[in-house]
């Protein structure tokens, strides 16, 4: 991280770019698993082509189905959060909200290094 990467949230450079390699880590990781992800279904498929079925392996399917669909969703949020953390470490706002531009705390961003808006946004 340079210095026209300075933080206006008062947060040391050091931790910044320890986040930002967080971050990027995880973003990684994030791509892998959704390529494993279509690979483990298209296997399921292939597998399941002459399988004999009933109503109950179809209430299954259904089921499993949406918890994918909802895992999905969760996911490409995670993704853009992420996104858009390592945008804001590119122009120095890391750590202010996008909602209010008050700052994150240092133990939200410790555990959610993609937090882009404060607790208190949300009331």
């Amino acid at each position: 991280m340079s210095d026209r990467h300075s933080s206006k949230s008062g947060l040391e450079p050091a931790f910044i770019e320890a986040q930002r390699k967080r971050l990027q880590a995880m973003l990684d990781e994030l791509k892998g698993s959704g390529d494993d992800a279509g690979s483990d279904e298209a296997q399921a498929q292939y597998a399941g082509i002459d399988e004999v079925r009933d109503s109950g392996d179809d209430g299954q399917t259904m089921a499993i189905g949406e918890n994918d669909e909802a895992t999905l969703r969760h996911a490409i949020r995670r993704l853009g959060d992420i996104r858009r953390a390592l945008e804001k470490i590119e122009e120095g706002t890391y750590g202010l909200s996008d909602v209010s531009g008050e700052p994150i705390g240092k133990e939200r961003l410790l555990a959610v290094p993609e937090a882009v808006t404060a607790i208190g946004d949300r009331s």
